[in-house]
C-alpha cells in the first residue's frame, strides 16, 4: 500500500509539474517557438518542439492517469537527457539539475512501473 501511494505521489508530481511548467506553454506557444526552438538533434526546430510537446504534455497525461507508464517514460527520459546532457550540457550543474532530477524520476518509473493506483493495473487484469 505504502509503495504504490508513493508511486501514485511521483507519477502526480513529476507529471504534472512537467505538464504545467513545461509542455503546456510550448504548446500553447508552438508556432512561435517553432521557428527558435532549439534543433540540437539535427532534426530540425519543428521537429524537435513537436517531440517535446508530445513528451511534455501527452506523455506527462498518460504518466499522471497511470496509462503507459513505463512506455511514456522512455520519451520523457529522453527529453530530459537531452535538455541535461546536450541543451544545458555545458551549463553549471544548478542550472541543469531539474533536468537530472527528472531523469531520476523517469528512470525510477521506468524500473518499477505505475503502481496500484494507475489504469495499468486495470489493464493487468
Amino acid at each position: 500500500m505504502k509503495l504504490n501511494l508513493g508511486l501514485l505521489i511521483l507519477r502526480l508530481f513529476a507529471g504534472l509539474t512537467m505538464l504545467i511548467s513545461h509542455g503546456w506553454p510550448k504548446l500553447s506557444n508552438f508556432s512561435a517557438m517553432s521557428t527558435k526552438f532549439p534543433d540540437v538533434i539535427g532534426l530540425g526546430s519543428q521537429v524537435s518542439l513537436s517531440l517535446a510537446v508530445f513528451s511534455e504534455v501527452f506523455c506527462s497525461i498518460a504518466l499522471v492517469i497511470g496509462l503507459l507508464t513505463r512506455w511514456v517514460s522512455i520519451p520523457l527520459l529522453i527529453t530530459m537527457a537531452v535538455a541535461f546532457f546536450i541543451v544545458h550540457g555545458s551549463d553549471p550543474f544548478n542550472s541543469k539539475e531539474l533536468a537530472f532530477m527528472y531523469m531520476g524520476v523517469y528512470a525510477t518509473l521506468i524500473c518499477t512501473g505505475s503502481g496500484d493506483f494507475s489504469i495499468d493495473r486495470f489493464i493487468k487484469k
